[in-house]
Parts: structure tokens; sequence; C-alpha cells
């Protein structure tokens, strides 16, 4: 496969519209058994509340995922992106109901490098929080 999103269609400034995920419960205890990370602060509310938290919150290198898939839905090809990393500046509290939380995710073209190459600012957001700070993937264009 090769990135769908071509190198000289796009331009720094650019943006990439937001999409929203949803984040259930149960999504979080499909990515515990997934990466073995069974903290209960991500599926025992009452052990998230009893450690301080407002809830149970969702594992940050799940949020990270999120921004991953992000940015690799918008190129087209997974191994389109070379390069990816995020710091973690707030939880994703999800609440036990029908709605759970949900992660507000946009880009923005930041660089474009050599060799079809660019760099996607990407915003995180869950309501008024954002979650991921510093996030930045290089892409491989065609």
């Amino acid at each position: 496969m090769a990135a769908t999103v071509k190198y000289d269609e796009v331009e720094v400034g650019q943006e990439i519209p937001a999409v929203d995920y949803q984040v259930r419960r149960v999504n979080l205890v499909k990515y515990a058994g997934a990466s073995g990370d069974f903290n209960p602060i991500h599926w025992n509310e009452r052990f998230a509340k009893s450690v301080g938290l407002p809830d149970v919150i969702a594992h940050g290198m799940y949020t990270m995922a999120q921004g991953g898939r992000f940015v690799t839905d918008w190129a087209g090809d997974p191994a389109a992106v070379i390069d990816y990393g995020v710091r973690f500046s707030s939880m994703v509290v999800v609440p036990d109901d029908d709605n759970g939380a949900t992660i507000t995710i946009s880009g923005l073209i930041e660089e474009k490098l050599e060799d079809k190459r660019v760099v996607v600012v990407v915003n995180a957001r869950s309501g008024d929080s954002r979650v991921l700070s510093k996030a930045r993937a290089v892409v491989q264009l065609s």
C-alpha cells in the first residue's frame, strides 16, 4: 500500500478535519487485554475513585493510539507514518454510561520535508481538556 494523499496536494497550514472517537468502558477492557495493562484505574470505578481520580480513565497509550489512527486514516496507509510521538497532558475520563467519552482529534500540516514527507501536528481533546500535547507525526506521502 501507499499513502493516498499526494504530497503536491497539501500545503503548510492546511487543516485536517476533526474526527470524533467514542471511548466506552468495553474499549478499555479490550485494550487492557491486548496491551496487558490491567491497572484497575482503567476499568474499576471504585478503585479509580479511591486513588483520587474522578472516574475510570482511558489508558494514555489508548489515547495515543487514537491519534495514530487519525493520521493513518488520513494518509490512507498505516505504513505511511514513519515517526509519531506525543506527551500526555490530561486524562480521558470514561463514565459508565451509553456514551462514554469522546476524543476529538484534528490535524494541521506543520511542515513539508524532503522525500515527500510532511509533519502533521495532532490535536486531541476530550471535553474541554487537551489530552495530548506535542503530538506530531512524520508521514510519507505519495
